[in-house]
């Protein structure tokens, strides 16, 4: 084998440094859309109209990924419907000094911007992305969740897809032969427009218990985002009675909340539908579904620490529901870290391997992260609540939700017993400290109960390791009069418990006592017969990929 003569090329030859290949686009229709069509999809006059009724003038246009090959033409439709209705009401204004003036304010140039790639879902408005332009206003296309937002007025264009009529007619009336069946009629955001049409048509047929739903913004609601008949709003125990004939695929979340509160559902797919669920098979998966969030409920309890993600900076009230299950862990004896995450995907997560169990703060759609890829479990803050509480405590009727206002109203109701409590001393029966032997540091953990995993057939011990560690790192101050320095380590009968700013922190234990590499200069053991080298820093090789430079050798790259 002959030895190389020089080091082989790993470069771009130089005749091909300006050759480009053609990026792939995102492909929002098959066709562009004709300009009547575009103004009827994306609602141009209606947009219009609330712009110059509500003065914005810095405009923020939020696509979806599937409808950013659309977004130019939308906006210079909006841009030219605007400078000609501008043009056509000037045309109208008595040329006064005083209408003049009110014109100049009134007629200052409006700006649009196209948000494209979304900080989190993009069923939830991008307001992090608006102010980056200091939007005062946004215009949201597509489905949506519909979550409250709290800086800036939203505009929602649900984007009105076409619906064949007769076919979903067909479709219900081979479900539902018996016309006195108590039946709700609903639709994805983008066929809601469609239900008038379709109630009609139904009620013509001789179908009278049929109640049309119409969009409101209420997540909580018991449908969420819809409303529901009257005889359900003085009982809501009254849905259980009526079924649902959905229009297009839902989301998970929407699915799971509706078949824990309805006596059945029916999705009818429209065209395009890639969801492999089956009419017949909905009920079946649904149910397992449901089993299976709750296995992962009850399997939290033996988890000792718990990730807080926050997967939203715009839904109202998400500080709020972060400081309240932040509250909820710490009561439990638990540890919880916070993160702020935009894409959530399984490799993020999976660089915190102390994190026994992740609760996702976010939107009521998208905090349901039900997928196999993720090595950890991913709850809502519903099921968080549940999954803290006692074995003997637990009772789930099988209802499921996926947004956190219950929660907050709950919280709020008991705000005033929460207070009193947190002003009691924690630490007020431990007369007779001194008589404690030292063996009895730490061991409350050792001594509690076990508990049967039902997901994996065995006894664990419930994990609470900030609550026993408190209690002894009390005891032993209370018993030495010393407070425990902040760089100091806790004796514990299974061994040492790191502290970090005088706190307990298991996942400073976790680093210590499981992780193999600890950062730069881990790998290099130090000891007193070892004494640490020093080495002198050096410049290394600089410059571009395809023609570094040697410190000390300027001529080799």
């Amino acid at each position: 084998m002959s030895a190389l003569g020089e080091p082989p090329l790993l470069s771009t030859p130089a005749m091909h440094i300006f050759d480009t290949n053609e990026a792939s686009t995102i492909s929002g229709s098959s066709t562009p859309l004709a300009v009547d069509e575009l103004c009827i999809r994306y609602e141009i006059q209606r947009t219009i109209d609330e712009i110059r009724r509500r003065r914005w003038k810095r405009i923020a246009l939020q696509f979806p990924d599937d409808m950013l090959a659309d977004a130019p033409a939308v906006l210079d439709t909006l841009a030219r419907t605007l400078q000609d209705s501008r043009s056509r009401h000037e045309a109208t204004v008595d040329q006064s000094v005083a209408d003049l003036s009110i014109s100049s304010r009134e007629y200052e140039p409006v700006r649009f911007y196209i948000l494209g790639d979304t900080s989190y879902g993009a069923c939830c408005v991008d307001e992090v992305a608006a102010e980056h332009v200091n939007a005062d206003s946004v215009v949201h296309y597509g489905r949506t969740c519909l979550s409250p937002t709290v800086r800036l007025p939203v505009l929602y264009i649900f984007t009105n897809k076409p619906l064949s009529i007769a076919s979903v007619v067909d479709d219900f009336k081979i479900k539902y032969p018996d016309q006195n069946q108590k039946v709700i009629l609903m639709a994805d955001v983008a066929y809601s427009n469609h239900l008038a049409s379709v109630d009609e048509k139904l009620r013509s047929e001789g179908y009278v218990a049929i109640y049309r739903t119409e969009i409101i913004h209420d997540p909580s609601s018991p449908i969420p985002n819809r409303t529901i008949p009257q005889n359900a709003l003085i009982n809501p125990e009254d849905l259980r009675d009526w079924q649902i004939f959905h229009i297009s695929d839902p989301p998970k979340s929407l699915l799971l909340t509706l078949f824990s509160r309805v006596a059945d559902i029916y999705v009818h797919r429209v065209a395009g539908s890639q969801t492999g669920t089956t009419h017949d098979t909905l009920p079946t998966s649904s149910t397992l579904a449901l089993r299976r969030r709750y296995a992962i409920i009850t399997s939290v309890s033996a988890v000792s620490i718990i990730g807080i993600l926050v997967n939203t900076l715009s839904v109202k009230n998400y500080l709020h529901i972060v400081e309240l299950v932040k509250s909820r862990i710490a009561e439990a004896g638990k540890k919880s870290y916070t993160f702020v995450v935009g894409k959530v995907n399984a490799a993020k997560v999976a660089n915190f391997s102390e994190i026994g169990a992740w609760v996702v703060v976010g939107c009521w759609e998208s905090s349901l992260i039900d997928s196999k890829e993720f090595w950890k479990p991913m709850l809502t803050p519903f099921e968080l609540e549940f999954s803290l509480q006692k074995d003997n405590e637990r009772v789930w009727t099988g209802e499921w939700r996926g947004d956190f206002q219950n929660l907050l109203d709950q919280s709020r109701k008991y705000s005033n017993i929460v207070e009193e409590a947190r002003r009691k001393p924690i630490f007020d029966s431990f007369e007779g400290h001194d008589n404690m032997e030292s063996n009895e540091l730490g061991s409350e953990e050792e001594s509690s109960p076990p508990e049967f995993d039902l997901r994996t057939g065995r006894y664990v011990f419930k994990a609470e390791p900030m609550k026993s560690s408190i209690t002894s790192s009390n005891k032993e101050a209370i018993g030495t009069g010393r407070e425990i320095s902040s760089g100091s380590l806790m004796k514990k009968v299974n061994g040492n418990l790191a502290l970090i700013g005088g706190e307990i922190s298991p996942g400073a234990e976790y680093l210590q006592s499981k992780r193999t590499w600890k950062g730069l200069g881990s790998d290099f053991e130090v000891s007193d017969d070892k004494p640490e080298k020093i080495v002198t820093i050096e410049e290394g090789r600089s410059g571009i990929a395809r023609g570094y430079t040697h410190a000390h050798q300027p001529n080799r790259h």
